[in-house]
């Protein structure tokens, strides 16, 4: 007998000496998350995450080294109905103007500022102390504006601006996120419970992913000295941790319970588990983590603190999966099974036939009885639907989400639109920066100037609300900033075009004639729209980094080609099959009322290279898994489709739990207010509910039957010998005859 992989060493070691094992794991936790909370946390700055021109513009503004500006709030009035009232309007900001002087954090208050249409009248309200802190201390100044709104009644008061925005939005976000983390862990618990029909065995997994994510969080925030660290980084952490966690243990305990069913002790049988599943998570893994390394390539400061957050918790999860795991199982012995929920215990256990292998139930052999029976017309129809799924992605546009999609749900958005409508000035506006020698700032501002005139001829930008440009020049006049407005929300068609106007036109008629002057224009519709080009620029170096290093992967692990061919064509299918619903859903408005979003007519900017990532890497987990038990019947001497048909039905308990756990975690993030994360729940959920279904139960026996022998292909380099060689079974029956006895006539 050779000697046994480092991964079976190592599960076997930890079986045998479960407590040390436990002892280290939890030290290694422990380590992880207060040494990474003592080393404190990098962010990324501006610099950092420069992109295109709008990142040069921004740069600009920061070598400028502008005194912080104040944050501002606003009260707005307007009428209830009809026309405004000038001389209560005029009665109403000068109450309100006399209650803010006395609310502590008030610094300044400004004359009241009619509208150019006379719809509202505007009240400045400067605010003191830190801006970031602003929306902490804006609670005194919104009591205020409600108190002058009640001696008012026939007009409408509201507080708006920055702080008070980002207040209500804080509030709803908060209560959004907080309803989800309530929600995914009990619905996690009680998959799992039906899973497995015992509440030790469901606990495991969690247990094992929980601790998984705390450990990467610290290591992160190691690591974000190397790699600065971005906002999303630890909300990847935890849903990537949690998905390949779970995902992990649930291969590994049903392996272990299947093998102590056919009679074997504790400690043979995690080591059995340990030599199967535990090297499909071992496979799974780097092919997550591969997958992942991918956001590297996209030369972008947030998408690398995504990768080191998704490839540091997909590793920490491996690394429990083959030593933890082993311990806990090995330590439980039976007692993984208690206490049993008895329907479910008796729905749930594993019946062993007489050869030794799980018994098929009844329904996946009615199932896979298409694609066993006509692999053929069933690969060409469901590729087919598959491809039709995915045509709508040909037409997908990437964008921003802008203010207008943020939910209107709140007081403060209402009075936001209130205020862009009255004070078109006030919403989207461009950032000229221009850096030049200090002896050029006069000839700069001359230049600012005339393209801030040359701007007000235009209609695609807004007209001024006061008599003529704000330019606002560095302490050592080196950087000169004008905002020029543009009425049109961030996203528009208007918008863009007034980018462009100002790029190819406006900017460089002005600017060119000034000695040593550099200028960007920025702002958010210009990051918008270079986000999306740099995004498009960079996937396809993405996909093909990611394509290559998995074929590489699959093909000297299952030691066949054609396998790791058609893991990358069924993943890609998968993947573009995502896409399309994203675009037929989001980019269209049938769907609104139904998930409750107002359409953007566009797929958010970074969600198809996260989502490609993700998606390639999850879907990877269930792929490896289910060809990995195909192998190991095709290696005991099976015929090919019957292999097919005994790896596919013992697993899908497996995966179909695995997939509902992560299907219905991320459903949980569609409920969420904001666009983007709907976006990124339906399109997850969705993905891995089509892979786990379509693309396991249908395609892939489909392809696998039709191509028999010629699965397990590879050149005689790769071929190898012992274990790990290249399987050669026997092809099964010709088409249309029974695939097996007990698997279809059970039916």
């Amino acid at each position: 007998m050779g000697r046994r992989p480092v991964t079976v060493r190592m599960a076997r070691w930890s079986a045998e000496h479960p407590w040390r094992a436990l002892a280290m794991w939890v030290v290694f936790v422990a380590v992880c998350f207060v040494g990474g909370n003592a080393a404190g946390l990098t962010e990324a700055t501006a610099k950092d995450m420069a992109i295109g021109e709008s990142g040069r513009a921004g740069v600009i503004v920061e070598q400028g080294k502008f005194d912080t500006e104040p944050a501002m709030e606003n009260v707005l009035i307007t009428a209830q109905s009809g026309t405004l009232d000038k001389a209560a309007a005029q009665k109403a900001a000068k109450d309100a103007a006399t209650a803010l002087r006395t609310v502590p954090g008030v610094a300044k208050v400004g004359e009241p500022v009619p509208s150019r249409d006379g719809s509202a009248l505007l009240v400045p309200v400067t605010m003191s102390g830190d801006p970031e802190t602003a929306s902490d201390r804006v609670e005194p100044l919104r009591a205020a504006t409600a108190t002058v709104q009640q001696a008012h009644p026939q007009l409408r008061v509201e507080e708006v601006g920055g702080p008070s925005i980002s207040k209500a939005l804080d509030d709803t976000l908060g209560k959004d996120f907080h309803r989800a983390e309530l929600l995914s862990l009990p619905v996690t618990l009680a998959i799992l419970i039906i899973a497995f029909g015992a509440l030790i065995a469901a606990g495991v997994p969690v247990l094992l992913a929980m601790s998984s994510v705390a450990a990467a969080m610290g290591l992160s925030t190691l690591v974000s000295h190397l790699i600065p660290a971005s906002d999303s980084t630890s909300s990847v952490i935890l849903l990537i941790g949690m998905a390949v966690g779970i995902d992990y243990s649930l291969f590994y305990v049903r392996r272990e319970r299947e093998e102590r069913a056919k009679g074997r002790g504790h400690v043979d049988a995690v080591e059995i588990a340990a030599e199967t599943s535990g090297h499909a998570v071992v496979v799974s893994g780097t092919a997550v983590i591969i997958a992942m390394a991918g956001l590297f390539l996209a030369g972008d400061a947030i998408f690398s603190s995504l990768a080191v957050g998704s490839i540091l918790v997909v590793a920490v999860a491996v690394l429990g999966s083959l030593t933890v795991l082993p311990a806990l199982l090995a330590k439980l012995g039976r007692w993984v099974d208690r206490p049993r929920v008895p329907f479910l215990w008796r729905l749930t256990a594993r019946r062993i036939g007489p050869d030794g292998q799980p018994m098929a139930g009844r329904f996946w052999p009615i199932v896979l009885r298409p694609a066993l029976r006509r692999p053929l017309a069933t690969l060409v129809v469901s590729v087919l639907a598959l491809l039709a799924l995915a045509a709508p992605a040909l037409g997908m546009k990437l964008k921003f989400p802008g203010t207008e999609d943020l939910p209107r749900t709140t007081a403060a958005m209402q009075a936001y639109d209130r205020l862009t409508a009255a004070y078109p000035s006030n919403g989207t506006s461009h950032t000229v920066a221009v850096q030049a020698p200090a002896e050029q700032a006069d000839a700069v501002k001359a230049a600012l100037t005339r393209l801030a005139n040359s701007a007000q001829s235009d209609p695609l930008f807004a007209k001024l609300e006061t008599t003529g440009p704000e330019i606002k020049v560095s302490p050592d006049h080196t950087v000169s900033v004008l905002s020029v407005a543009t009425p049109y929300s961030t996203r528009s068609a208007e918008a863009e075009q007034s980018l462009h106007r100002l790029r190819n036109d406006l900017v460089p008629a002005a600017l060119d004639s000034v000695p040593g002057a550099e200028y960007a224009v920025g702002g958010g519709v210009a990051e918008s729209d270079d986000y999306a080009s740099h995004i498009w620029h960079k996937l396809p170096v993405v996909v093909g980094f990611v394509l290559a290093l998995t074929f590489l992967v699959m093909a000297w692990t299952f030691r066949s080609v054609v396998v790791a061919l058609t893991s990358i064509i069924l993943n890609l299918l998968s993947a573009a099959a995502a896409y399309g619903l994203l675009v037929l859903v989001f980019q269209n408005t049938w769907a609104e009322g139904l998930l409750g979003f107002t359409s953007m007519g566009a797929i958010v900017t970074w969600l198809p290279l996260f989502l490609f990532v993700v998606l390639f890497g999850l879907s990877m987990d269930y792929h490896v898994f289910v060809v990995s038990r195909i192998r190991e019947a095709v290696q005991r001497g099976v015929p090919n489709r019957e292999a097919v048909a005994e790896g596919i039905a013992g697993s899908a308990g497996v995966v179909s739990s695995a997939a509902i756990v992560m299907v219905a975690v991320f459903a949980i993030f569609a409920t969420l207010s904001t666009i983007d994360m709907k976006q990124l729940g339906v399109g997850l959920a969705a993905a891995i509910l089509l892979d786990a279904t379509i693309i396991r139960a249908v395609v892939l026996p489909s392809v696998m039957t039709l191509l028999g022998n010629a699965n397990w292909w590879a050149p005689r380099f790769l071929r190898g010998g012992g274990k790990h060689a290249a399987p050669t079974g026997r092809d099964s029956a010709p088409e249309g005859e029974e695939p097996t006895r007990e698997l279809v006539g059970a039916a």
